[in-house]
């Protein structure tokens, strides 16, 4: 396994608190600028994963990662953003990002995850036991909790999924609580993570 990280953000102060906290946790980091000299410059052989930010100037992370898609790069990229929402979440898990996580991050939060996404990685990717668990936390939902689940999933808001399903914002909330439950999600990639992993995600109207 390497150990080397690319990091992706036109903030300076970001890309070198990054690149110190990697250093000090063992890793290789490399930053880039922005997205046009990271996709000019990086090795892909050095590289196990990658950070980026989704807002820079010139091309987006969301852009970069779909070039890298379309270069069929493997390595996993982490999506970080000051702005998280729903549709920008669901965009980022469905372009095949690794993880969208929101700033202000968790250092130790950030840290765990890049480890835990390189493992999977070098261990060929998700088993067929991961599958089967998310499989059955879906079967435990209740009818409305399961269409809560696909209209979060599709990046609808929780506002608009109350006008679709005829009930009230709070009760949209306390349903979606109750499903982020079941499902073990911690947070929204969490769940978007498990849904395309899965494949169960049909295309929808994400008004």
């Amino acid at each position: 396994m390497t150990d080397g990280i690319c990091i992706v953000d036109d903030d300076d102060a970001v890309r070198d608190s990054l690149r110190m906290l990697l250093s000090v946790k063992g890793f290789k980091p490399q930053a880039f600028a922005s997205a046009e000299a990271f996709l000019d410059g990086f090795d892909p052989e050095g590289c196990c994963c990658v950070i980026a930010d989704v807002c820079m100037r010139g091309m987006s992370g969301l852009e970069m990662l779909e070039r890298l898609r379309e270069r069929h790069a493997s390595m996993p990229v982490i999506i970080i953003t000051a702005h998280g929402d729903v549709p920008t979440a669901v965009a980022a898990m469905k372009a095949g990002a690794a993880d969208f996580i929101e700033k202000p991050y968790d250092n130790a939060l950030l840290v765990s995850r890049i480890r835990q996404i390189v493992s999977l990685r070098d261990q060929g990717g998700v088993s067929s036991e991961v599958v089967r668990g998310i499989r059955e936390r879906i079967e435990q939902l209740s009818r409305r909790e399961r269409e809560v689940l696909d209209l979060v999933a599709a990046g609808i808001s929780n506002k608009v999924i109350a006008g679709r399903l005829g009930v009230s914002t709070r009760t949209v909330e306390i349903h979606r609580a109750h499903m982020m439950e079941k499902m073990e999600a911690e947070s929204l990639s969490d769940l978007i993570r498990m849904v395309t992993t899965i494949d169960i995600l049909s295309p929808r109207d994400s008004g």
